[in-house]
């Protein structure tokens, strides 16, 4: 049994012993001759005394010393040891959000039963969600973005390094034969572009890296900016000396919640490479500051840098809320299957608050009036490499307004699959001092919900099922008001 579990129970048994007797930690220092200090590190988990330490306590306690060495708990306990021991708290990325291991021990140890309740309702309700580990990762990690702004000045400044110590020019547009020539010369990678075509099953895998011979495997179907994303990524893991980290993209698995994070921090570097904060901010700025939104300006500022709109559209959630001063918005990346009904919200991201597009777990219908949804289906009809558009959307009943640009692509690695990525920004006033296009009549203002199930809009032509939570919830208004009704006709 991990040492630390046993220090932890130790602890914990000292704790439950001493406030049962009424006793301060002064006052146990006061009896058994410890020192307060010595005390509290036992209490918290973070030393175990020798024996005659042990009985010591035992004798001044009037506890025999076995009980207080037993590892078993009682019914008040047992929950903290159950918790403990399915090393739960070791998936928990504590340190992320500033959390110690040992203040949440403290918190369940004061109150184990409906601290139980709790976490045990917790897991209940991930289950019925289907809740896997690599959600509740990717939503550990998606919280920490927002916390940041999505923002992370230090990679900004690794990037900077990186530039200056292999003399790269970032004005100009980075190839992938630029970053792989690093990657072979500094890193000794050996670069294998057609043996994954070999394996059937592996038709989704962009790359594979073997780090015993720090072979990279990449599939024949990248294009140029996605090569040069995957060797941007590289870099970063080896210049940010990441080792605990994922070997495919996309991942296949992974062991902990570190890796993760590495490969969120890698991505980052990539992206930051790539799209410099130097070059993009002021072209951002040239397309601001004009009264009509110029497509075709916004457009070429994509294409001038080597990398997809994806990498793009995420990079703007680094640059527009710290640069721009911009911090409501959402990031959304749909996929759809050509002849399917339904569209798939793979990857979302919401700063500074919870925006209503958002992905639902209820198989409820999402509303195809948003642009997300629009330029998915223009690229099936258009057979264009990428479709745009931009749209103001006004969230019927929440009297929030959204103006939202949209890009749809081509799935390479998937057969007649296509996906989608969006940026909406809230339109307030801090907005409408940074943009000046918001009033561009061109732009086509639409009525929107967030699930046909959960929407008003009257004669929608785009509905794809009736409002079926709203009537229940209209329902559920009638059955309250004449159960009122009938409480205030008989109370006398």
């Amino acid at each position: 049994m991990e040492q630390e579990y046993i220090k932890l129970i130790f602890g914990l048994k000292l704790k439950q012993i001493r406030t049962e007797k009424d006793l301060s930690l002064f006052g146990l220092s006061k009896i058994c001759g410890l020192s307060k200090s010595y005390l509290n590190e036992i209490e918290k988990g973070k030393k175990y005394p020798k024996p005659d330490k042990i009985i010591l306590l035992s004798e001044k306690l009037e506890v025999p010393y076995d009980q207080m060495v037993s590892l078993k708990l009682d019914k008040n306990l047992a929950p903290i040891g159950d918790l403990l021991q399915s090393k739960i708290l070791k998936e928990i990325p504590l340190d992320l959000f500033g959390i110690k291991e040992s203040d949440l021990i403290d918190i369940v140890a004061n109150a184990p039963a409906k601290v139980n309740a709790f976490i045990s309702t917790i897991i209940e309700i991930a289950q019925h969600y289907s809740f896997s580990r690599e959600s509740f990762f990717l939503a550990s990690l998606r919280s920490y973005q927002e916390a940041n702004n999505n923002y992370f000045e230090n990679l900004e400044q690794e990037v900077l390094k990186f530039a200056k110590a292999y003399h790269l020019d970032l004005s100009k547009k980075l190839s992938s034969k630029d970053l792989e020539e690093i990657l072979i010369e500094e890193y000794g990678y050996s670069i294998n572009n057609g043996e994954l075509e070999k394996y059937e099953a592996l038709e989704n895998l962009r790359s594979l890296f073997v780090p015993e011979t720090k072979t990279l495997l990449l599939s024949a179907d990248i294009n140029e900016a996605q090569r040069a994303f995957i060797y941007a990524k590289e870099i970063g893991y080896n210049f940010l000396a990441y080792t605990d980290r994922l070997y495919s993209f996309p991942w296949i698995k992974f062991e902990n919640f570190d890796q993760v994070l590495n490969n969120f921090y890698a991505s980052y570097f990539a992206g930051a490479l790539l799209i410099p904060k130097t070059q993009l901010t002021p072209q951002l700025e040239e397309v601001f500051k004009e009264g009509k939104f110029n497509a075709d300006k916004f457009l070429s500022i994509i294409d001038n840098y080597n990398a997809s709109p994806e990498s793009f559209y995420q990079r703007l959630t680094n640059i527009l809320p710290n640069f721009f001063a911009i911090q409501n918005l959402f990031f959304l990346r749909f996929t759809h299957r050509l002849g399917s009904k339904k569209y798939h919200l793979k990857k979302e991201l919401h700063l500074s608050h919870q925006h209503s597009p958002r992905a639902n777990e209820t198989n409820e219908h999402y509303c195809r009036r948003w642009v997300s949804l629009k330029v998915l289906n223009d690229i099936k009809t258009s057979q264009k490499t990428h479709e745009f558009d931009i749209q103001i959307s006004n969230y019927q009943g929440e009297g929030n307004q959204y103006i939202v640009l949209s890009s749809a692509t081509k799935d390479p690695f998937k057969d007649n699959q296509y996906r989608s990525i969006s940026i909406g920004l809230l339109m307030n006033k801090q907005l409408a001092k940074k943009v000046k296009f918001l009033n561009d009549p061109s732009i086509k203002t639409q009525q929107v919900g967030v699930t046909c199930e959960r929407c008003a809009i009257k004669n929608c032509k785009e509905r794809q099922n009736s409002a079926i939570v709203l009537d229940r919830i209209d329902k559920n208004k009638k059955v309250a008001a004449i159960v009122e009704e009938l409480h205030t006709k008989f109370k006398s």
